[in-house]
């Protein structure tokens, strides 16, 4: 494993990502940082969040077609409930899935089965506004 330098630039991504709750854009935690008087690059925000993702720092999902990122427990697996409405996330363990995803490789003759399992829903607050 290549081990990236800690640069100035890396840990603003990694400090604004961690402020947020839920799932970020790369365009939108870029602008947090522009409002904030940084000087870091669009094209700097993307590279830290995909190296920030690949070493397990941070959790990555599609919605959209677009890349969305959020902070997270490294060293731990583990699945999210994310708010359709507010993207408010929350992670969860789901041992009953864990079990499952084995089973059904096994089934298949798969074997070194990895997933990812994010359920989309309302929160409890976007639920009490519709």
């Amino acid at each position: 494993m290549v081990v990236k330098r800690n640069t100035w630039q890396r840990e603003a991504v990694r400090e604004a990502l961690g402020e947020s709750e839920a799932f970020v854009s790369a365009q939108a935690l870029h602008s947090t940082l522009r409002e904030r008087g940084s000087s870091i690059g669009l094209a700097t925000v993307y590279r830290a969040l995909s190296d920030l993702a690949g070493e397990g720092e941070a959790d990555s999902l599609q919605q959209e077609g677009e890349s969305l990122y959020r902070a997270c427990t490294p060293g731990t697996h583990h699945h999210h409930l994310i708010c359709r409405n507010c993207g408010l996330t929350v992670e969860i363990e789901a041992d009953a899935v864990e079990e499952w995803a084995r089973q059904v490789a096994a089934e298949h003759g798969f074997t070194e089965p990895n997933h990812v399992v994010d359920v989309f829903g309302l929160c409890a607050s976007c639920s009490k506004k519709a």
